[in-house]
């Protein structure tokens, strides 16, 4: 593979994270009931600065879990014809604002899966989607609330997120099958 464009630097992702971050606060009329629930991998530090950006605009910041949707795939049997579904799952949902955050939305599997997750923990007031990328080439009708940066890609393209707290780096690239 090949990179053919560095869409976001350092810079722009941290203006994107103060973008969703008001705009949270903003659709929410606050932040009272508000979770941010970062999905793994790269949702969890994205959550995580989205929660201290918060802190900075409003003096207190959400709760931030995370969530692991790899046995809510449904893909997964194809991986084992006998799955371990594992639901070690201890926070509270129920009545409460929840954000999921993910670094790129593609087919919307990710996020389908995700919300079955929620659904199985507890029963939210209302779940809202925040991505630092939305790339397009929806299989399922889902759609972000909030968005970092909208990036037409073509389907021979993989957008790669880094992040410093995973890959010591804060960069968006487009990647060249």
């Amino acid at each position: 593979m090949t990179i053919k464009a560095k869409i976001m630097d350092e810079l722009s992702i941290k203006r994107a994270i103060t973008r969703i971050s008001n705009e949270i606060i903003e659709r929410n009329k606050g932040i009272e009931d508000i979770i941010l629930v970062g999905i793994k991998t790269r949702g969890i530090p994205l959550a995580n600065r989205i929660s201290e950006k918060i802190k900075e605009i409003e003096g207190e910041k959400p709760q931030v879990y995370t969530l692991d949707i790899q046995f809510y795939r449904d893909d997964l049997v194809k991986l084992d014809s006998n799955p371990y579904v594992s639901k070690e799952i201890n926070y509270d949902i129920d009545d409460k604002i929840v954000v999921l955050v993910d670094d790129v939305i593609y087919t919307g599997r990710t996020v389908r899966a995700a919300l079955d997750a929620l659904m199985d923990i507890g029963r939210p007031r209302k779940v809202q989607l925040a991505v630092l990328v939305d790339r397009g080439h929806r299989e399922l009708p889902i759609r972000p609330d909030f968005v970092g940066k909208n990036v037409p890609t073509s389907s021979n393209e993989i957008v790669s997120v880094k992040l410093s707290e995973i890959d010591d780096c804060d960069e968006v690239i487009i990647l060249e099958r």
